[in-house]
């Protein structure tokens, strides 16, 4: 079907590999990335010394699903050309897929930023690899990096919104720099949360059932020794989800990367421990029902404990990161004309206003429960609260959700009446807007149940999409036969390089190969030299045209006793003067 369509545009066995590139690079954009693969290959057989079509090869492996499979096309690029910034970045974004190969990623990308400090990409990624590890802050940088070189980067500007909110990963509890695989970790986090909530849920209806028999039934110590069976209970509960963890060396680093996860175990630990004490109390100072103040505090932290630590973990939530200046990375992220990019910049926008809506909430619960208790008169203050929200629901021109819509609306219905009320000392101001501000909670728990329901991640943190647009597909710099001949008959060729000192020039003896890379013999110090800073710029003038000049800047790297100079740019010219040069696209 591919090949029918692309016929169109003439003859299939005339076209140059850098055609099949260009063929290979639309039906990517266009999502074909099976008949992308097989133009790529065919770029790959008419040319195989350049890194083009390998790359192009390793990102349609990598649109299929075959991270693996996009490996080695990325590394034989990287050795056709390794001072190309686009195959250094191929590689690193490839890399970051495979399990125990992170630091050989971020390595990758730290190159490609060094080739091309000029590049926004390089910078992105960067970022990419931070915030999947959850330093928020380091990518944060590195976004704005990308965007002080490109203000119009689609995918740093979604990311970076995801970094001002402090973004979990899909896998908050797994570090992808470990060197195991996260199915591995993903079965030991499953065997702790089941051991957590089963833990705590059996521990929950015991102690209702302990209280209840001693209470009411008086049967004290029937209660207790059936206390004592369930505690004997927990024994092989635990060990059968302690076997499923298998990862024991990792799970300390897995509850310390996720903290929920962390204090779910915790939580649980301390309800056995509770429960213990609890019965041991009944035990010691008699029934149930003398036993004080202390033994009604125990059973409430047993029965109460979990929903109290479900609310605290959603206000938690709420009050982390910024979220008003990710909206607004996330609406010019919108302006920026990548539909991929739009649409998880749309999504994120709204979970984004959820969290600012339950932010106000619960500074409004707050403020006119204070109000309630000290002075009905401070509730005036009510009515400033919603501002914030209101302004970047209206900023955010978010106007798919309906459900977003109604909660704004209640919880600015509950300012203005609770306002009212303090205003006014009206009773009935204070019902509406209490009742206001309730009806809000239950339209976000009827939408979170809703979603839910239908297997989707709610209206929270969960739902947050990080961009992740297709990296190094960027044409190689091609020298024409005018350029290669050029270098082939000079007789004089100038390396211009960097140092401490300042720029400085040597003379050196070039060759072009195959690929498109010039190799070069220079003096050592123009090696050490280009360690520090391997950018680089060769000089050549055509003996045949001695008025025809040629510049190339590039990157060059050590090989064995050569330098290899991976063209970034091209110019040329015609002496005298370069104000005539002409810059050709790279």
């Amino acid at each position: 079907m591919g090949t029918d369509a692309s016929g169109a545009k003439g003859n299939l066995s005339d076209r140059s590999a850098r055609e099949w590139c260009d063929e290979a690079l639309t039906r990517l954009n266009a999502g074909r990335p099976e008949s992308a693969l097989d133009a790529a290959r065919r770029a790959a057989d008419l040319e195989p010394a350049a890194d083009w079509p390998y790359r192009l090869i390793s990102l349609a492996h990598e649109r299929l699903g075959r991270d693996a499979d996009a490996v080695p096309a990325a590394e034989h690029a990287v050795g056709l050309a390794r001072g190309s910034w686009p195959a250094r970045l191929r590689l690193g974004a490839a890399l970051r897929r495979v399990t125990g190969r992170w630091a050989e990623a971020a390595e990758h990308a730290t190159l490609a930023a060094k080739f091309a400090p000029e590049e926004p990409r390089p910078q992105v990624l960067l970022g990419d690899l931070a915030l999947l590890r959850g330093e928020h802050a380091r990518a944060a940088r590195a976004y704005r990096a990308a965007l002080a070189i490109d203000p119009g980067d689609p995918q740093a500007r979604v990311n970076l919104g995801l970094a001002l909110l402090r973004w979990d990963p899909p896998r908050p509890h797994h570090d992808p720099a470990w060197p195991i695989d996260p199915r591995e970790t993903g079965r030991a986090r499953r065997a702790l949360e089941v051991w957590s909530r089963q833990v705590r849920l059996l521990l929950a209806v015991a102690t209702l059932a302990v209280a209840a028999g001693a209470l009411l039934l008086d049967w004290g110590a029937q209660a207790q020794l059936g206390g004592l069976a369930v505690l004997v209970l927990l024994a092989p509960l635990t060990v059968r989800q302690a076997r499923r963890v298998g990862v024991w060396p990792y799970a300390r680093a897995m509850l310390t990367r996720d903290p929920w996860l962390g204090v779910s175990v915790a939580s649980a630990a301390l309800s056995v421990l509770a429960f213990a004490f609890w019965l041991l109390l009944g035990v010691v100072s008699g029934p149930p029902s003398s036993s004080g103040p202390v033994w009604a505090g125990l059973a409430a932290i047993l029965v109460l404990g979990w929903p109290a630590l479900a609310a605290v973990r959603m206000l938690a939530e709420a009050w982390r990161g910024r979220p008003l200046r990710a909206l607004a990375e996330t609406e010019r992220a919108l302006k920026a004309g990548s539909p991929e990019a739009a649409r998880a910049a749309r999504r994120n926008a709204g979970v984004t206003l959820w969290i600012v809506l339950g932010r106000t909430w619960s500074v409004l619960a707050a403020l006119l429960g204070g109000a309630l208790v000290v002075e009905p008169g401070a509730a005036v203050a009510a009515v400033a609260v919603p501002y914030p929200m209101v302004r970047g629901y209206l900023r955010a021109r978010h106007r798919g959700d309906r459900w977003l819509a109604t909660a704004t609306g209640l919880v600015v219905s509950a300012s203005v009446a609770c306002a009212a009320g303090g205003l006014l000392h009206s009773a009935w101001a204070w019902r509406i807007g209490l009742g206001a501000l309730a009806a809000a909670l239950v339209v976000f728990g009827a939408h979170a149940l809703r979603t839910w329901w239908r297997g989707g991640p709610g209206p929270w943190r969960s739902r947050l999409l990080m961009s992740d647009l297709p990296m190094g597909a960027e044409p190689s710099v091609a020298l024409n036969p005018e350029v290669r001949q050029t270098f082939s008959y000079a007789r004089s060729i100038v390396l211009s390089y960097g140092d401490a000192l300042g720029p400085r020039v040597a003379g050196a003896v070039a060759s072009v190969t195959s690929s498109g890379e010039l190799r070069l013999i220079a003096e050592t110090q123009a090696w050490e030299a280009i360690e520090e800073d391997p950018r680089v710029a060769v000089f050549a003038t055509d003996p045949l045209q001695r008025r025809f000049w040629v510049e190339v800047r590039g990157v060059a790297s050590a090989d064995a006793d050569v330098l290899r100079i991976t063209p970034k740019q091209v110019l040329v010219g015609e002496f005298p003067g370069r104000l005539a040069r002409s810059r050709r696209p790279r």
